[in-house]
C-alpha cells in the first residue's frame, strides 16, 4: 500500500498502527515534496492532507503526479483513500471543484458528520453510517462541487465531508490525527485558540478515535477484498 505524505508534520499518525493491526499490510510512505511519485500504488493508495491547496501545482509539482496516480489506481480498481487535501485532489481529478479559502470559514476541532443514505452501503463508511459521527477537522479550503460520477456520502453543517467515486473514497476530515497533532497545526494561527481546540478534541476523542479506527479497519478489509478479487481473475 502506498501512502503519499505531502508535509513532514502531516503523517499517518495513529492511522499507521491501526492499518497494521492484525494484518500483513505493508506501507510504503512516499514524501511527495522530495521523492518522485510512483506510477503504481501496489494494492492500495492513501493520499494524506497538507498545507498546499489542490490547484498549487506550480509551487508543488508533485500534486499533479499525485492526481495522476490516483486516477491510475482507480482505473485499476484499487482502493484509494483521500484525506483532507487528498480528498480535494480526488474531487478535482474527477471533475469537481474546490474553493480555496472558503468564505464560510475554517472548520477546526470536533465536528459532527451526518451521513447520506448511500453511505450505509459504502464498504468503508458503512459501519459508521448508522448515525451522525464526530470527527476531527482542520481545513479552510472546501469541496464545493463533485464530478458527474461521484456520490456525496456525508456532510457537516457547512461542508461536504465524504464522497465516493468508483474505487476511491474522499474524506474532508482527519481520521488519522490525535488531538495534540491538530493543536500543533494551529499553534501559529492568530485566530485559533489551539489550547481550546486540543481540549475539545480530547473531550470528544472517546467518540472520534473508535470511529476513526473503524474506518481504518474497514479500509484494510476493502484492500484485502480487492486483492482477492484481482487474484481470482
Amino acid at each position: 500500500m502506498t501512502v503519499i505524505q505531502h508535509d513532514d508534520d502531516v503523517p499517518l499518525a495513529r492511522f499507521e498502527n491501526w492499518l497494521a493491526a492484525d494484518s500483513d499490510i505493508k506501507l510504503r510512505v512516499v514524501y511527495g515534496r522530495t521523492t518522485p511519485i510512483p506510477t503504481e500504488a501496489g494494492d492500495a493508495l492513501i493520499v494524506l492532507g497538507g498545507e498546499a491547496n489542490t490547484y498549487a501545482t506550480e509551487e508543488f509539482p508533485h500534486l499533479a503526479a499525485t492526481r495522476t496516480l490516483m486516477r491510475t489506481s482507480m482505473e485499476e480498481d484499487l482502493p484509494v483513500l483521500g484525506i483532507c487535501l487528498g480528498a480535494q485532489l480526488l474531487a478535482v481529478e474527477t471533475g469537481g471543484r474546490v474553493t480555496v479559502g472558503h468564505p464560510d470559514g475554517r472548520e477546526v476541532g470536533p465536528v459532527d458528520v451526518t451521513w447520506e443514505e448511500d453511505a450505509a452501503a459504502d464498504p468503508i463508511l458503512g459501519p459508521l453510517a448508522t448515525a451522525s459521527t464526530r470527527v476531527a477537522e482542520l481545513h479552510s479550503d472546501a469541496i464545493t462541487e463533485l464530478g458527474p460520477d461521484a456520490t456525496a456520502l456525508g456532510r457537516s453543517e457547512r461542508y461536504l465531508q465524504a464522497f465516493r467515486v468508483g474505487s476511491a473514497l474522499g474524506v474532508q476530515f482527519h481520521p488519522e490525527v490525535a488531538p495534540e497533532q491538530v493543536g500543533a497545526w494551529t499553534a501559529t494561527y492568530e485566530d485559533v485558540d489551539s489550547d481550546a481546540v486540543v481540549r475539545d478534541l480530547r473531550a470528544a476523542d472517546g467518540e472520534i478515535a473508535p470511529a476513526s479506527q473503524a474506518l481504518a479497519a474497514a479500509f484494510v478489509a476493502e484492500v484485502r477484498a480487492s486483492a482477492a478479487r484481482r487474484n481470482s481473475r
